[in-house]
């Protein structure tokens, strides 16, 4: 058993790991938990901030709307 030997097996060795993790990460069974996690970053949003945000982004902005009249 010469060093290409060892180097070829290494190789396959890498290369099946490689793809269990890509079967695990991308199996069906995980898909739930990932999009748990994806939302993480959003869960310590507090709920009166999130709703004024969205009563925000549905009103019109007044302010531009003046400007805008005010320079024709």
């Amino acid at each position: 058993m010469d060093i290409n030997t060892l180097r070829g097996l290494a190789t396959v060795f890498v290369m099946i790991a490689f793809l269990g993790v890509c079967w695990w990460a991308y199996g069906p069974k995980r898909k739930r938990q990932f999009d748990e996690a994806a939302q993480l970053p959003f869960a310590d949003e507090p709920e009166e901030l999130a709703a004024a945000k969205s009563d925000a982004a549905s009103k019109p902005d007044l302010s531009t709307e003046k400007e805008r009249q005010s320079t024709l």
